[in-house]
């Protein structure tokens, strides 16, 4: 197979807020962000369908707010607008690259972005611009992971690309068990039963419904976003039996 023939028409690629800080680990690392955006318009310029779901955890985590004593659902959507200031910056660092985007917000704030309509997004993604879905579904309780799987289904994406910092799904922690082996395919049986953290249980069980395979994939590698997209066989397949 030729390295430059996508094997998917429409994809979501889920990002970690993290991913965006690089090495600051806070915040958005100007470098970083111009560098995924090169990625996705090589993968736009292939004719490929792009949705992105960002999450917020460089700017503010609502799990760890809650823990440390604030209320869930205020944590949670202050989650929500960090993951909506992710979006935007993304959308500043893709259209710099000429690439067409919108995004598109569960949480309405017209000034910054549309309202989330699922029609208008599948007609963006029709029209080769890139949608960036953010605030979350909208809801509290819910992560950013889950939000990706419901906008994939609802767009009809034939696969989520969860980008990580390592190239897959392991037996254990790589960084800390040097026997650890990466896995090439796992069912979502698998990982709700193993409890592995791929995504969490609720975002794992809305592609099980929904038979949408997730590619668990290593962002740092250059290039990576267009090997997976071409069918290269890099990181961890998770789909049904």
């Amino acid at each position: 197979m030729a390295a430059n023939t996508p094997v998917y028409k429409r994809i979501l690629l889920k990002l970690s807020g993290e991913a965006l800080a690089g090495q600051l680990g806070y915040g958005i690392d100007p470098d970083v962000i111009i560098g995924i955006a090169a990625e996705i318009r090589e993968v736009v310029d292939l004719g490929v369908q792009v949705a992105l779901v960002i999450g917020g955890g460089n700017i503010f985590r609502g799990l760890a707010a809650s823990s440390a004593g604030m209320d869930r659902a205020s944590a949670d959507y202050m989650g929500m607008l960090a993951t909506v200031m992710n979006s935007v910056a993304m959308q500043d660092a893709l259209e710099k690259q000429g690439v067409v985007t919108r995004v598109q917000s569960a949480i309405e704030m017209q000034a910054i972005a549309e309202p989330y309509i699922r029609r208008r997004a599948v007609r963006h993604l029709e029209k080769g611009r890139v949608v960036i879905f953010g605030a979350g579904t909208g809801n509290p309780f819910f992560t950013t992971d889950t939000a990706a799987s419901l906008r994939a289904a609802e767009i009809g994406a034939e696969v989520i690309l969860k980008a990580t910092k390592v190239d897959g799904i392991y037996t254990a922690d790589p960084a800390k068990d040097p026997n650890a082996v990466r896995y090439e395919t796992l069912t979502y049986l698998d990982v709700l039963k193993n409890g592995l953290q791929v995504m969490d249980s609720t975002a794992t069980s809305l592609c099980m419904d929904n038979n949408l395979p997730i590619i668990v994939f290593d962002l740092t590698r250059h290039g990576n976003i267009r090997r997976v997209v071409c069918g290269d066989s890099i990181g961890t397949l998770v789909k049904g039996e």
